[in-house]
């Protein structure tokens, strides 16, 4: 754990903290996630989108897909890590590591988003909640629209 966000808790480490809270937490996956890259996987699928790599190697930030073809690096990120402005929210125990911690992972997203950039490719974020519903359409067409129409 970062020395900063150490600080922000009490005592330097997590207290009180209940079991089921620890094991939920726990079980949250950088990659794989059923909620988020999975569920893009399949909607790109669906709509026979193709020329994508999944979770490719060497890339700042860890893009979960990749259309090498179109020069365009798509993230799925996950509401309560990334800091989503509609629904993300910071707990109500710890709030103020958990708070740093998220707004230290937007602050990351920006600085690979750059980097990205930097090395020629251009970056779509998508929210894990605009995969559900009507607004997964929204998702597959504006990747549809980063990669020229196709």
């Amino acid at each position: 754990m970062e020395r900063a966000l150490r600080e922000k808790l009490p005592g330097g480490k997590f207290e009180n903290v209940p079991a089921s809270h620890t094991g939920r937490m726990r079980a949250i996956k950088a990659k794989g996630n059923k909620s988020t890259e999975r569920r893009l996987r399949a909607l790109l699928a669906q709509a026979g989108i193709r020329g994508w790599k999944l979770h490719p190697e060497g890339l700042p930030g860890k893009p979960d897909f990749l259309f090498p073809e179109a020069c365009l690096a798509v993230f799925v990120d996950g509401c309560y890590w990334h800091g989503c402005p509609q629904c993300g929210h910071a707990p109500t125990v710890n709030r103020p590591y958990w708070s740093a911690k998220i707004a230290g992972n937007a602050a990351r997203d920006q600085r690979n988003a750059i980097k990205l950039k930097e090395a020629g490719l251009r970056v779509l974020r998508l929210w894990e909640h605009e995969l559900v519903g009507p607004s997964a359409a929204e998702c597959l067409a504006r990747i549809r629209e980063a990669l020229g129409g196709k």
